[in-house]
């Protein structure tokens, strides 16, 4: 009985690491919508163009908010409208952070107190359909 062997050709170490990734989003009616549009207006022919051009720009802004920098949208007239995203707000140095601060009346303290020391509240069906979109 002779014996039969199978010769397996071993990709060498480079070529595997080269392999693409697979990504799959489960996306609402409203963001694949959105995503569709986005492409169409930059242009874009594929997901894969448009998830790698919106990683290098999320990466971009993690980048900028760990380095203490504020991300800014300039009109003409010099009008601001700063970028605040609680993801990106994470990694920001703590001292950088936004901060508010907010004068509460004393009744509106107890107001806050009872509140947070009731069971939560079961979500209403109008907010329930609005969540499902």
């Amino acid at each position: 009985m002779a014996l039969k062997t199978k010769q397996i050709r071993k990709q060498p170490q480079a070529e595997r690491a080269t392999r693409k990734s697979k990504f799959q989003a489960d996306l609402a009616p409203a963001e694949d919508r959105m995503v569709r549009g986005l492409k169409q207006e930059l242009q874009l022919t594929s997901n894969s163009d448009f998830l790698s051009d919106a990683l290098a720009l999320f990466r971009w802004a993690v980048w900028e908010r760990k380095r203490g920098h504020r991300i800014f949208s300039e009109t003409e007239t010099g009008a601001r409208k700063e970028l605040v995203l609680p993801r990106l707000e994470r990694v920001a140095p703590e001292i950088m952070l936004p901060r508010v601060e907010i004068s509460w009346t004393p009744r509106e303290l107890e107001s806050l107190a009872d509140l947070a020391s009731r069971e939560p509240a079961h979500p209403t069906e109008t907010l329930i359909r609005a969540m499902r979109g």
